[in-house]
C-alpha cells in the first residue's frame, strides 16, 4: 500500500527541539518548534507512540488527532504559506534500541546505563514529531536536560554552545535529515585528535573498557576524513566527527552526521591482541560510517527506494579507503572473502530483490536493508563502475556530484549522470540492467564446432522461473580480442585455437573477479586453466575455484565431481585462494549427518587438505609471518580440529590448559578455535559454567565472539538446554548479539532441536524484544542457512508460511523457503555420490 509523503503537504526549513529525559522514570518530555512553508491547509507530522498535550500553529492552539497505526499527528492549519509549528508531548523510554534508548552494561558490581539514539529508518519520530522523511531536509538547534551526574559527557551532532537551567544547547547544524540526529549521554571516557584541515576527532566509550581499546580507531578515524577529504576534494562539512561505542546497539553502526554511533565490537580493539582480519573489519566499518558523511549525508538519497545508493558506495568506499591507510593489509582480499561470497549466494536465489527497490510502508522499509543485496551486490556494481571509468573519473564525477547536490537529495541517475559526464562514457546505459534486475548471469564459456562462443544466461540455486533477462557484462577477458562488454545473449569470438596460440594462455573470463557474474568453462577450457592453475593469480585461482562452487550448489556440476580438483589448491600460499577452499569443503557438511559414521569421510577429508599446511604455520605467529599465514593460521587449525587431527587436539588442550587462567590472552587469531576445541572433547560442566561466566564478565569484544562460538559448539543436551535457558536473560545475552548465540546452537546438530522448539514457542518475545528492526528478518534467514532435511523444510513451511503477509517479513519467508527447498534437493541427489567421492579421495 502506497504512503502519501508527508514532504509534500509541508516543507520544514528548522527544529527547535527541547527534550527532558529522566532515566529514572524512564520518560521524555518535550517540545519541538518547526518552521516551515505550508501547501494546504490539513497537514500531518509524523509521530509514533508520543503523547502529544498541544499543538499550536502560529502560537495559536488547533484540535489535533494521533494514529500510531499510521504514525502520524494530524491537524488542521488556519492558513497555508510560512508556518510555525509547535508541539508539547511526552514519550517513554524503551529498551528497544530505536529511538531515544538506554545502553546497559557493567563496572564490577554496578549496572549503569548511557543514553543513545538510533533514528534510521523511521525512529526520529518516536522521538520528536516531524517530517520523518529522507527528503524533509533542515536544520536542527538542539536543547537537552537530563538527571545529569557530576562527570558526565554530553555529545550531539554539532558542539555543545552553552548550559542553561540544566539544558545543553547546541550549535545548529547544517541541512540535513531526521534520521541523521544524534545525542548521547553518560559516564563516558574519550581520547581526541585533530585532522590536518582542523576537524575534531573523538572515540567515546564508557568506562568498562580499558582506555588503550580507544587508540585504534582514533588513528583510523583520524586518518580516514583526512583521505576523504582529499579523495573527494571536498571538505568535511562539520566541526567534529564524534565515534560513539554504545553497549546495546541493533546495527553494525550508524553514520549521524557527527556523531556516529557503534556497536562496541567494531570500535573498540585491544591492539595488542587483536586477530588481524578483526582489525581490518574494525578498520572498514570505521571508513564505511564515514564515507557517509558525504554520501548519505551532505548527499543524501531523495527517498528510501535508493538506499543503495547510500550504502553501496560506502560499502566500496571503505576498501578504497582502508587500502590507502593500510596498503600491506592487502583488504581487497577482505572483499572478496566476505562482500563477494554474500552477494552471489543470496542473488541466486529467485525472488531477490533488485538493488533498487520500490518501497512505500515503513514497515517494508527495514525490510530492503538487505546486507547481500544493498551494501554486498551494490558495492560490487560500483567496483565494476570504478573498473570501468578508472579512479580518475570516479573522483571528478564524484566532486561534481556532490558540488551540484550538497545539502539536498540525489537520486541514482544523478550519481551515473555525474560518473557518465567525467568519463564520457553511458554508465547510466551500462549499469541499469545491474540496478533494476535481480540475479545475476553466468556466462558459459565453450568450445563448439571450433568456434569459442559464449550465452549469458541468469543463475539460479534452486527453483525458479527463468524471465530470460541478460546483462551488459564486463567481460574482463585475458584474450585481448574479447569485447570489453558483453551486451547480448551469445558470442561468437572465432577460431579457438588460433585464439589460444596467440595468447599463449588458458582462456579466461572477469579477471580479478571485479565484476558480478560467474564462469561455467566446458571440460576442454576449464581442464586447459586447471592444468596451468599456479600461472594464475590469486583472484584468479579463487574465483575459478568460487565458481565451481556456486555451480555445484545450483547443481549444473557435480559435487562428486568436483571434492577431487579441491586437493589442488590445498597448500596454497595465499589466503583467498586457502579461504574459498573451505568454505566449499564446509559446505560437503550439507551432505553430513553429524556424530554418524558418514561423518568420518568428511573429517578425514579436512585431515588431509589441512595437515602440510598446520605443520608449516604452527599455533602462534612470529615475525616472518605474511599477512596471508596470519590470515590462514585460524582456517588451517580448525579445519584440522574439524578433522580429528589428533596431535592438533592435543595441542590445542595443551594451549588450554597454559592459559587457563588468562585466556583472554591466547593469540586472538587462534584463541576461538583452542577453547571451541576444550569444549568439544574435555567438556565438564565445571567449564562449560567458567566459560560462561567469563563471556558474561569480559569487556573485550573480539573475546566475547570466540566464547560464544565454543559454548554454541557443546553436545551435552542439559547444558544445551542451560544456554538456551540463557537466551531472554538480558544480563547474560544482549539482544543485539542473540541471534549469534541462535545460529550457533541450530547449526549444532546436536542443539539444533532445543533452538528450533525455542523460536518456535517464543517468537512472539523475540519479535517484541527485537521486531520492527532492520535485523528481525535475518533470524529467519539464518535458519535457511541451516536446514537441509525434507522434515525441517515442512517444519519450516508450518511455521512461517502462516507469517507471510506479516509487513517486512514476506520476502525472507519466500526466498528462506526456496533456499531450503534446494539444499533439500541437492542432498537428495547427489548424497550418495559425494561420500563415494569422499572414500575415494581418503583411499
Amino acid at each position: 500500500m502506497a504512503i502519501s509523503r508527508f514532504y509534500d503537504l509541508f516543507q520544514p526549513e528548522n527544529y527547535q527541539i527541547k527534550l527532558a529525559i529522566d532515566r529514572q522514570s524512564k520518560s521524555i518530555t518535550g517540545q519541538v518548534t518547526i518552521t516551515g512553508h505550508a501547501s494546504q491547509t490539513d497537514l500531518q507530522l509524523h509521530q509514533k507512540f508520543l503523547q502529544v498535550s498541544q499543538v499550536l500553529v502560529n502560537q495559536s492552539p488547533v484540535d489535533f488527532t494521533s494514529d500510531d497505526e499510521q504514525e502520524s499527528l494530524q491537524f488542521t492549519s488556519p492558513s497555508t504559506g510560512e508556518l510555525t509549528i509547535t508541539v508539547d508531548y511526552t514519550a517513554p523510554l524503551t529498551d528497544t534500541m530505536m529511538g531515544i534508548y538506554p545502553s546497559y552494561y557493567q563496572i564490577g558490581d554496578e549496572r549503569k546505563q548511557l543514553i543513545g539514539t538510533q533514528f534510521e529508518t523511521t525512529f526520529a519520530r518516536q522521538a520528536f514529531p516531524s517530517i520523518d522523511e529522507p527528503e524533509a531536509k533542515a536544520t536542527f538547534d538542539l536543547a537537552i536536560k537530563f538527571d545529569e551526574q557530576p562527570g558526565e559527557t554530553i555529545l550531539a551532532n554539532m558542539p555543545e554552545t552553552k548550559v542553561v537551567d540544566g539544558y545543553h544547547y547546541f550549535q545548529r547544524t547544517v541541512k540535513m535529515s531526521t534520521y541523521l540526529v544524534a545525542f548521547a549521554f553518560g559516564d563516558l571516557q574519550s581520547k581526541l585528535t585533530q585532522t590536518k584541515s582542523g576537524v575534531q576527532v573523538g572515540v567515546f566509550a564508557t568506562k568498562a573498557h580499558a582506555a588503550k581499546e580507544l587508540d585504534f580507531a582514533l588513528d583510523i578515524a583520524k586518518r580516514a576524513i583526512e583521505f576523504y577529504e582529499d579523495y573527494y576534494q571536498t571538505p568535511y562539512p562539520l566541526p567534529h566527527s564524534w565515534q560513539l561505542a554504545l553497549p546495546d546497539f541493533s546495527a553494525g553502526a550508524m553514520e549521524n552526521w557527527g556523531l556516529v554511533t557503534y556497536r562496541e565490537a567494531y570500535l573498540l580493539l585491544d591492539p595488542d591482541n587483536t586477530a588481524l582480519e578483526m582489525k581490518q573489519v574494525v578498520a572498514t566499518v570505521i571508513t564505511h560510517e564515514l564515507a557517509h558523511q558525504w554520501f548519505g549525508d551532505l548527499v543524501t538519497m531523495q527517498w528510501w527506494d535508493d538506499l543503495w545508493l547510500n550504502e553501496s558506495f560506502a560499502n566500496m568506499m571503505e576498501y578504497v579507503a582502508v587500502d590507502a591507510l593500510e596498503p600491506d593489509w592487502h583488504v581487497w582480499d577482505l572483499f572478496q572473502t566476505t562482500e563477494v561470497p554474500m552477494a552471489t549466494n543470496r542473488d541466486a536465489t529467485d525472488g531477490v530483490q533488485s538493488v533498487h527497490v520500490n518501497v512505500n510502508n515503513p514497515a517494508e522499509i527495514d525490510s530492503i536493508f538487505d546486507g547481500a543485496i544493498v551494501y554486498a551486490k551494490g558495492s560490487r556494481m560500483l567496483v565494476m563502475v570504478r573498473s570501468l571509468i578508472g579512479d580518475d573519473a570516479l573522483r571528478q564525477g564524484l566532486k561534481n556530484y556532490f558540488a551540484a547536490h550538497q545539502y539536498g537529495n540525489a537520486k541514482g541517475t544523478d550519481l551515473w549522470e555525474a560518473l557518465g559526464q567525467a568519463a564520457n562514457m553511458p554508465i547510466g546505459d551500462i549499469m541499469n540492467s545491474w540496478l533494476e534486475q535481480p540475479g545475476y548471469p553466468v556466462v558459459q564459456a565453450k568450445v563448439e564446432n571450433s568456434h569459442l562462443i559464449l550465452k549469458q544466461a541468469q543463475f539460479f540455486i534452486g527453483e525458479h522461473q527463468d524471465q530470460g533477462r541478460q546483462w551488459q557484462i564486463p567481460l574482463n577477458s585475458n584474450y585481448a580480442d574479447v569485447p570489453k562488454l558483453m551486451t547480448a545473449e551469445s558470442l561468437d569470438l572465432g577460431d579457438y585455437q588460433s585464439l589460444r596460440q596467440t595468447a599463449g594462455r588458458p582462456f579466461l573470463l572477469n579477471q580479478d573477479n571485479q565484476a558480478h557474474f560467474i564462469v561455467q568453462y566446458d571440460t576442454e577450457l576449464l581442464n586447459d586453466l586447471l592444468d596451468q592453475v599456479d600461472q594464475l593469480s590469486n583472484s584468479d585461482q579463487r574465483e575459478l575455484l568460487q565458481d565451481l562452487s556456486l555451480l555445484a550448489q545450483g547443481q549444473y556440476i557435480s559435487y562428486a565431481d568436483l571434492i577431487p580438483r579441491l586437493g589442488q589448491f590445498a597448500n596454497q600460499s595465499s589466503y583467498i585462494v586457502t579461504d574459498v577452499l573451505y568454505q566449499t569443503a564446509n559446505k560437503l557438511k550439507q551432505f553430513i549427518q553429524a556424530g554418524q559414521a558418514e561423518e568420518k569421510y568428511l573429517q578425514d577429508f579436512f585431515k588431509a587438505l589441512s595437515q602440510d599446511q598446520l605443520e608449516q604455520l604452527g599455533w602462534t605467529a612470529n615475525q616472518q609471518d605474511t599477512n596471508d599465514q596470519i590470515l590462514m593460521r585460524p582456517t588451517i587449525i580448525s579445519a584440522a580440529l574439524y578433522g580429528h587431527n589428533q596431535v592438533a587436539i592435543r595441542q590445542a588442550h595443551d594451549l588450554f590448559a597454559e592459559y587457563h587462567d588468562h585466556l583472554v590472552d591466547l593469540p586472538a587469531d587462534t584463541r576461538g578455535a583452542i577453547i571451541k576445541n576444550e569444549l568439544q572433547h574435555y567438556l565438564s560442566a565445571e567449564i562449560f559454567h567458567e566459560m560462561l561466566n567469563t563471556y558474561r564478565t569480559t569487556t573485550d569484544p573480539s573475546f566475547k565472539v570466540a566464547l560464544r562460538g565454543a559454548l554454541t559448539s557443546i553436545t551435552d543436551a542439559d547444558l544445551i538446554q542451560h544456554l538456551i535457558g540463557e537466551f531472554e536473560n538480558a544480563e547474560t545475552i544482549k539482544p543485539q548479539d542473540l541471534r549469534g548465540w541462535f545460529q550457533g546452537l541450530l547449526a549444532n546438530e546436536f542443539a539444533q532441536q532445543y533452538a528450533w522448539d525455542w523460536i518456535r514457542n517464543d517468537w512472539d518475545w523475540l519479535e517484541a524484544t527485537v521486531g520492527g528492526d532492520m535485523e528481525f528478518a535475518t533470524y529467519i534467514t539464518v535458519i535457511s542457512r541451516v536446514f537441509k532435511t525434507a522434515d525441517r523444510l515442512a517444519e519450516f513451511k508450518a511455521f512461517f508460511e502462516p507469517k507471510l503477509n506479516t509487513p517486512g517479513l514476506t520476502r525472507e519467508i519466500e526466498m528462506d523457503t526456496k533456499v531450503i527447498a534446494s539444499r533439500v534437493a541437492l542432498v537428495q541427489t547427489e548424497k550418495t555420490d559425494v561420500l563415494a567421492a569422499l572414500q575415494a579421495y581418503n583411499q
